[in-house]
């Protein structure tokens, strides 16, 4: 078995932002030269996420309404007792999740005809990463 490990790094200009990485992933998904497989990317950070979507903005603000409906921003989460103010961005890494596996196939990305690959940051503005790491024949 085959497998290419590569990261991505972001430092971006607000606290909340959205990334599509789709190309970057398949680049390392192409100079894997894996034919047959899967993809993992995984955020590196407790308070970031990776999900697969559609690449529309309207669904992007939706996504942003739901999340802070369900983990709004509040000065009173306990975890603000360690000095730190980003509870709400922990529990927003909770409900996209962390990580996705995609399908390989052919050698490119086995996604379907709306499907993309995005970074959520929920607590920006300071550098962190994203792990690639393609797997198979």
């Amino acid at each position: 078995m085959k497998t290419a490990t590569e990261y991505l790094w972001f430092e971006t200009k607000k606290r909340r932002e959205l990334v599509r990485i789709t190309e970057e992933v398949a680049k390392v998904v192409r100079k894997s030269g894996i034919d047959e497989g899967m993809v993992l990317v995984s955020a590196m950070h407790i308070t970031a996420g990776i999900f697969v979507n559609d690449n529309e903005p309207g669904l992007w603000e939706d996504i942003w309404r739901w999340l802070e409906k369900l983990a709004p921003f509040d000065p009173g989460y306990l975890h603000h007792r360690t000095g730190e103010d980003n509870g709400d961005a922990h529990l927003k890494s909770l409900l996209v999740h962390h990580e996705v596996m995609v399908p390989v196939t052919r050698g490119e990305l086995d996604l379907g005809p709306w499907q993309q690959i995005f970074y959520a940051e929920f607590d920006g503005q300071r550098r962190k990463r994203v792990i690639i790491k393609a797997m198979g024949e």
